[in-house]
């Protein structure tokens, strides 16, 4: 898909449907569906007391948390790879 062109697609996150249009695959846009969904549920197993802005902004927090720490791990793997090249 061209980055100029969109696709609407339909996804169940925490029992809600929501429509996503963007330029991504659909297959995309359904995983990204299913891991938020999945990450909400296991936020929610263990906070059983959570409205949904709360769970929804619990899992944006879990997700930016685990989003950061992979945007670390990749930088230091970049610099490791650029210290050897530079020998």
């Amino acid at each position: 898909m061209s980055e100029h062109e969109k696709s609407r697609l339909t996804v169940e996150i925490h029992n809600k449907t929501y429509t996503i249009i963007g330029s991504e695959s659909p297959s995309h846009v359904r995983l990204v569906g299913s891991l938020v969904d999945q990450k909400m549920n296991e936020i929610q197993d263990s906070n059983r007391h959570l409205d949904t802005a709360k769970l929804a902004v619990l899992t944006a927090v879990n997700t930016m948390s685990d989003y950061l720490k992979l945007k670390e791990d990749y930088a230091t793997l970049l610099g490791s790879l650029n210290k050897k090249e530079d020998k």
